[in-house]
């Protein structure tokens, strides 16, 4: 403060008041110092003076050029504006500092009582505070804030964003160990504690790229490419396979910058951008080719051992065998296997040092061609093709000379040479695939990728043009047949040896060195030739190490995200650097074993397909999160285009077929059964992909099409809102609905949940009983509405559930059977009732014998988390609770039965929960799952069939009858015909039964409702006339019915007799227990003869059905009291098999129109 005092920043206010008289509506404070002052005058504080300009406070001078009031206001300053009044200078000298506050910045506004100043001066203290005084709960933006919590390596981390409700209650308290972990964020083994190696760009990426980029490749097959394809096209197969490579890295890189990358690679990539099918599937196919590539390498090393011994030892007839090299490179190959696997156990560390070593042996070796090339030839190099640098010898290989490849027979082309060349290039992720041991990956795998690409580039191209202007396309390799033709031949010692051709003429003979023949012209050219083996060691043994470090921890990243059964013990790791130990010795048995076989040909064009075809996904990725427009898709690195990543893509693809058409179909074959593995077995995972983008763009896209076209009947389907309260409680509900939709249509279920439920806990319950219906695999949406009526929270949910077209169109609930103890909760399910024929839908009740409820025969907890036990004790069940407290229950209330005492019988109980015979035996139906009540023993096996009657794989093979007893528009008939295309009711028969007011003329009838359903194209088993539905209903019927209306003491929802309250009064008329009045009794007493003959029939001939689908009465509140309407309702469907009330909302569902 002492050396800013001239610096001090303007403190602004705010004040909106707009009274006239406070026209000096905003002020900026500012802090000026002045002269200096005697120290006594200290004491003053902010003692109040007018006379003395150098007084020793803050003054505040209160300025408005337009409007001078004679007493401005005295601002009402927060306590924590209270500073010193003495600011000292650069000097240490104090200086009054004088405060003035002018029009235009600042607002304070002033009470009432205060719009009426007298006095133009006023001052107060300000005190510096502390920025965290102002925060409060709140904290400033920080980068801990946004990371996975468990990526700390020690403890918890130091910051925390508060929560919501931290924010807005003092009580809550923040849960740091909360559940947004990806899986595998710990940083080592354990915890375990080491020094870390993390790596840079160059020796983390760029130098292992170069490593295998400049592979075998350059010292074996980049003169035969010239030599086939000429000067101008070999550069074109060089140029268009970086043109690949570049693209794959600049897609590469635009992945590497969008977020941390962690540890896996290119699997890491792909599975966060396109999705975990596709990255699982790349994750295998790359570590199971990478473990092969190691083989391959050092077989590779190994020929090109045994080729420099036969060359360089004149005597050497092999190791082990004399006659074939196989058993030579089985014991070199093993022995170098095991040294690399030494060498990776050992440390990243020292592989690096290794590597360091390798790329100055490659580095060496390149130095020691180059050299060689400017140095005369001899001439046995002549005689073998090299001949110096000549123009005319450039000119001779500018263009192609294809020649016949002897294996297949079949002529070589630009694309069989460029499918051969390629693989030398498929090195640009060595250094991603180590991208967990990276400093900072998102930098180090761009820049030293992009690098490498560019230096082997330039030195391809350096080296091509080198080797077309230097060496010839076929040479005999004949020193004697080098001086052919010229001056100093001696003919007499050419007819001797019988030379009759110069060492470069090939016509009609067979040549075994030139470019076009031989894979060992650099060792030709070279200065020394053994370097340039040196270098094919080089490059062999740092690619094989490169793979054998890079594949344990692909796999390792793979088995974290457990996307494949079995190989999660792959994914423990050890050591500070969490080196994946295990995985290290699976690619060493599957190493050995190839390298025992010792023959890989015919893999080797596998290999480079999967490597291909995972540089197209990382192409597609970034062109699918671009088309995606995902918010989330914010890579820095910002030198990519989504036209050039797709035609990355294709380049890719195209060059899987062109390098082997076979081996691209397999490898396709591969991806596509691995995906649908993982899309199938439907893993665990949340990774916030571009296919998820796609897929909500995709639904978007369809949702806003599908509701710009008008409904037509032939695409009718029921898109069903059930009234299940918490769908655990009524799993029978739920199952009889997911029956109708199955995935082909809308299912909803809805919650009218308590009202001083607070919304954390709603999500809660939201959560597990999503949970539930997932485990149950019902495809069902569930939502929660909060109101302590039933009629007003599902009127709410009716009216905003669903998004445009894909909106509910039928209300489906349970019967509630307990409507006769309480007439208000009664009124409110027959108004919900009549409120769903206002709205336009279609109304189904569903009743099972015992009701549909079984809230009262589970625990709480336990229910609610699990419903079904699959080999576990009872006790184990038992412990298991999601400690949810308050639990709400349904607006919906129906007391099943299903747990009294007189239906639950006793039975034995094994180790697993499983009820037991007499002899102690399992039952038939008992099976490992078993149904646990609130005690935690299961439940009778005849409850359980109950409550699994919808779900269970038991097929019905008897009848479902359908009671048409009004055209309500086809629905009563549509919805037993969709029951019968599901399994369960597939071999149930359709029985129509069905009114006619022509009962002279039944057969007619009969015949024509046959027609009308064989229209429909609905099969039937039979169709019948209800006769006599009119007559006077049975004596004991009637006594029923009465018995049923006539309750003793009815209860209401409080538990006092409604008679007690002045609406019940009203309802029962003074008769505490008739719920339905004589006089409506006699109003409506033919339509309840009706009713009471409709259920006699239905009794009379669907007492055994499997199903019984009936048309539902509509509900008239001005016409038909409610106690009437439930008691009809009630005495048509109890005892029954499952009955299905249901009603259409008037418009056709069927027609028979093509």
């Amino acid at each position: 403060m002492a050396d800013n005092s001239d610096k001090i920043p303007a403190i602004q206010v705010v004040n909106d008041d707009d009274d006239d008289v406070n026209r000096a509506s905003s002020y900026t404070i500012e802090l000026n110092p002045v002269d200096d002052v005697p120290e006594e005058r200290a004491s003053r504080g902010a003692e109040y003076s007018r006379q003395s300009s150098a007084m020793d406070e803050i003054d505040i001078q209160i300025g408005d050029s337009s409007d001078q009031l004679s007493d401005p206001p005295t601002p009402d300053v927060p306590e924590c504006l209270t500073p010193s009044p003495y600011l000292p200078d650069r000097n240490g000298n104090r200086k009054r500092s004088s405060v003035t506050i002018a029009p235009g910045t600042i607002t304070e506004k002033p009470q009432p009582s205060q719009r009426k100043m007298t006095s133009k001066r006023s001052s107060f203290i300000f005190t510096p505070k502390p920025l965290k005084h102002y925060l409060t709960k709140e904290v400033l933006p920080h980068v801990d804030h946004y990371r996975n919590r468990m990526s700390f390596s020690k403890g918890h981390p130091e910051r925390s964003r508060p929560t919501l409700d931290e924010l807005l209650d003092a009580s809550v308290m923040a849960d740091i160990n909360g559940n947004d972990l990806e899986k595998g964020d710990l940083v080592g083994a354990d915890n375990e504690q080491g020094k870390v190696i993390k790596f840079g760009w160059f020796d983390g990426v760029y130098m292992r790229c170069l490593l295998n980029i400049w592979g075998v490749m350059l010292f074996l097959r980049l003169t035969w490419v010239i030599g086939q394809a000429g000067l101008l096209e070999g550069l074109g197969v060089i140029t268009l396979s970086n043109i690949v490579t570049i693209i794959t890295t600049i897609s590469m890189s635009a992945v590497s910058t969008n977020g941390q990358i962690k540890a896996g690679g290119i699997y890491y990539m792909i599975s966060r951008s396109l999705g975990p099918e596709f990255g699982g599937a790349i994750g295998i196919m790359f570590t199971l080719a990478n473990s092969i590539a190691v083989s391959m390498y050092i077989i590779g090393f190994c020929e090109s051992l045994m080729d420099m011994l036969e060359q360089y030892l004149t005597h050497f007839n092999g190791i082990v065998d004399s006659v074939e090299r196989i058993n030579d490179i089985r014991l070199i190959g093993s022995i170098s296997l095991v040294l690399i696997l030494g060498l990776a156990i050992v440390g990243m560390d020292w592989v690096t040092r290794v590597q360091m070593g390798l790329l100055v042996l490659l580095l060496v070796s390149q130095v020691d061609f180059i050299i060689g090339s400017f140095l005369p030839s001899t001439d046995e190099e002549v005689a073998k093709g090299f001949v110096g640098y000549d123009s005319q010898v450039l000119e001779g290989n500018l263009y192609s000379a294809y020649s016949t490849d002897p294996t297949s027979g079949k002529k070589h082309n630009f694309f069989s040479v460029f499918a051969v060349f390629f693989p030398a290039v498929t090195g640009i992720v060595a250094g991603a695939n180590l991208s967990g041991d990276l400093k900072d990956p998102g930098v180090a795998i761009p820049k030293g990728t992009l690098l490498a690409i560019a230096t082997t580039y330039v030195s391809y191209v350096i080296y091509g043009i080198m080797v077309a202007a230097c060496s010839l396309r076929y040479a005999s390799g004949n020193v004697n047949e080098v001086l052919f033709g010229t001056e100093a031949f001696n003919d007499t010692v050419g007819e001797i040896l019988n030379i009759t051709n110069a060492f470069d003429d090939c016509e009609g003979r067979t040549c075994g060195f030139g470019t076009s023949v031989s894979q060992q012209m650099m060792e030709v050219i070279s200065a020394w030739g053994p370097l340039i083996y040196a270098g094919c060691f080089a490059a062999t043994l740092s690619s094989a190490i490169a793979s054998l470090v890079g594949a344990p921890r692909v796999l390792q990243a793979v088995a974290k995200d457990k996307l494949f059964p079995g190989i999660q013990s792959f994914s423990e790791g050890w050591g500070a650097n969490n080196d994946p130990l295990r995985g290290y010795i699976l690619v060493f048995i599957i190493s050995l074993v190839c390298i025992l076989i010792g023959d890989l040909n015919q893999v080797s064009s596998l290999l480079s397909n999967f490597f291909v075809a995972a540089y197209a996904l990382i192409n597609f990725s970034v062109f699918h999160a671009s088309i995606t427009s995902s918010p989330g898709w914010r890579p820095s690195f910002k030198y990519y285009n989504k036209w050039v990543s797709l035609l990355g893509t294709i380049l890719c693809i195209g060059v899987m077929f062109l390098m082997d058409f076979k081996m691209a179909i397999v490898t396709c074959v591969c991806v596509c059964l691995l995906y649908a593995f993982i899309y199938f077995r439907k893993p665990d995972v949340n990774w916030g992909s571009s296919s998820q983008s796609q897929s909500f763009i995709t639904a978007l896209k369809a949702v806003q099409a599908l509701t710009r076209v008008d409904d037509h009947v032939k695409n009718y389907r029921p898109k069903i809102i059930v009234l299940s309260g918490n769908p655990v409680d009524r799993p029978c509900l739920m199952d009889f609905a997911h029956l109708l939709t199955k995935r082909l249509s809308l299912l909803e279920s809805v919650h009218v949940a308590d009202p001083s439920l607070d919304f954390k806990k709603v999500e809660v319950m939201k959560g597990l009983a999503n949970k539930w219906l997932a485990t149950n695999h019902i495809k069902s949406f569930h939502s929660i509405t909060r109101n302590d009526s039933l009629f007003e929270g599902s009127r709410a949910a009716l009216e905003v559930c669903g998004l445009g077209k894909l909106s509910p169109n039928l209300l489906l609930m349970g019967f509630k059977q307990d409507w006769q103890l309480s007439l208000e909760d009664a009124e409110e399910y027959y108004a919900t009732l009549e409120n769903a024929f206002d709205m336009r839908l279609a109304v189904g009740v569903l009743r099972v014998d015992g009701g549909l409820d079984i809230s009262g025969m589970f625990a709480n907890e336990e229910k609610a988390h699990m419903m079904f036990a699959r080999n576990r004790t009872t006790s184990e069940l038992s412990e298991q609770s999601l400690k949810v407290e308050d639990r709400s229950e349904s607006k919906m209330s129906v007391d099943s039965g299903l747990a009294s005492p007189a239906t639950v019988q006793k039975k034995r109980v094994g180790r697993d929960g499983s009820v037991l015979g007499r002899f102690g035996k399992k039952t038939k139906s008992n099976l490992s799952m078993a149904i646990l009540d609130k005690d935690g023993r299961p439940v009778d096996e005849d409850t359980v069939e109950k409550i699994t009657q919808f779900r269970n794989k038991g097929v019905r093979d008897g009848t479902i009858d359908v009671y048409w007893l009004y055209d309500d528009g086809g629905l009563t008939m549509l919805l037993p015909h969709i029951l019968t295309t599901r399994a369960k009711f597939a071999k149930c028969k359709l029985r129509i039964f069905f009114l006619s007011e022509n009962v002279e003329e039944l057969e007619i009838e009969t015949r024509n409702m046959a027609a009308l359903l064989s229209k429909f194209r609905i099969e039937f088993n039979d169709v019948i006339v209800l006769q006599d539905v009119t007559r006077k209903a049975d004596r004991k019927t009637r006594d029923d019915f009465k018995e049923l209306i006539t309750i003793p003491h009815p209860k209401s929802k409080s538990g006092r007799n409604p008679s007690s309250t002045a609406k019940a009064s009203d309802q029962l008329e003074g008769l505490e227990n008739v719920l339905v009045s004589e006089a409506e009794q006699m109003k409506h007493a033919e339509q309840t003869n009706f009713q009471l003959r409709i259920a006699e029939i239905v009794r009379q001939n669907s007492s055994q059905a499997d199903l019984v689908v009936m048309t539902l009465p509509m509900p008239k509140r001005e016409q038909i009291p409610y106690p009437l309407y439930m008691a009809w309702l009630d005495f048509t469907t109890r005892k029954m098999p499952p009955f299905l009330l249901i009603r259409g909302n008037q418009d056709s569902v069927l027609t028979f129109y093509s």
